[in-house]
């Protein structure tokens, strides 16, 4: 049972990185400018976050479920929107420093000291600052369990975070694999990649834009 838990822990977190968003598209952006490395520890480093994010979340899956939804009003705002702010937010800052830096060539050196703890304090940060995955677990989360797919004694619960860290590692790893491989492929120059991720997040955030007008008219 606790092996299915861990597989049902990977394959649900890994499935939530599977659309493009900020944490995925930072991950193909370091992965191009700065290399394989630099990318395991910004992974290694967020999957952390996630493992301890995940518990938590699925500790209060079945008391949200049933208490909050994503439509109730917090000082008369709804809950999904307040997330959804927070991610144009993010967006536009992230393609705004992505498109400020698309002239900066990727820079290669033979040292072996590598600044590691840039990634690792920036997988960190974005593992901490990573709303939608609130309204992700509250669904899921609350899906699995009422389900039966997993327990909720502590230890099943540690076992399904761990599995969702694996989840997410793999799922990021993919797309760094594969952003590199498309450089390579179609020998595109890091100043193209860089516009087009910017764009890309100004795109998601102008979806959530019209998203949230949609919801308002």
């Amino acid at each position: 049972m606790l092996f299915i838990t861990f597989f049902i822990g990977i394959i649900l977190n890994a499935m939530g990185y599977i659309p493009p968003g900020n944490i995925n598209l930072t991950v193909a952006q370091l992965a191009i400018n700065k290399g394989m490395r630099q990318v395991w520890y910004f992974i290694l480093s967020f999957s952390c976050v996630e493992v301890f994010f995940t518990f938590g979340m699925m500790r209060f899956a079945r008391w949200a479920m049933s208490d909050i939804n994503p439509n109730e009003a917090v000082s008369e705002v709804r809950l999904g929107t307040l997330v959804d702010c927070f991610m144009i937010l993010m967006f536009v800052v992230m393609g705004t420093i992505t498109w400020i830096n698309r002239k900066k060539v990727p820079k290669t050196s033979a040292k072996k000291e590598d600044k590691r703890s840039g990634s690792v304090l920036y997988g960190l940060i974005l593992g901490v600052l990573n709303p939608v995955q609130i309204p992700f677990w509250l669904f899921f989360g609350n899906y699995v369990i009422l389900h039966n797919w997993i327990e909720t004694d502590y230890l099943s619960l540690v076992i399904f975070a761990i599995g969702s860290g694996f989840g997410s590692a793999g799922a990021l790893y993919l797309y760094a694999h594969f952003a590199t491989f498309i450089q390579e492929k179609f020998a595109l120059s890091s100043l193209i990649i860089n516009k087009s991720i910017a764009i890309f997040l100004y795109v998601l955030a102008l979806y959530l834009i019209a998203k949230q007008l949609m919801i308002i008219f």
